[in-house]
């Protein structure tokens, strides 16, 4: 991965090494899973393809001054999330698993 100029940080898209993935699927959310691929598979009936169904939510981390990662109000993040789900009537994502992620 490049090295981060966490000073300048753009607005947008920044590749990875790494991201995480949670299903739903049967009415719960399944494992969490670490993944390297920077695609996902999509059905091609999807809604948010046919209907504009989707959400997205930004997450800040900063570096301290110590050099430690910290989030910035991540349970406002989540809780921001799951209300545009539940607007949109979309399964909302338990905190514990979103904060795991």
């Amino acid at each position: 991965m490049q090295e981060i100029d966490w000073k300048n940080l753009p607005f947008g898209y920044a590749d990875t090494d790494y991201n995480v993935r949670c299903y739903y699927r049967n009415g719960s959310w399944g494992k969490i899973e670490v993944s390297s691929s920077n695609n996902i598979n999509i059905h091609m009936a999807a809604t948010c393809l046919h209907y504009g169904q989707e959400g997205f939510e930004g997450l800040k981390a900063y570096r301290r001054a110590d050099g430690e990662v910290q989030l910035f109000r991540p349970l406002e993040n989540i809780r921001r999330m799951n209300r545009s789900a539940e607007r949109m009537c979309l399964p909302t994502i338990p905190e514990d698993i979103a904060l795991d992620c």
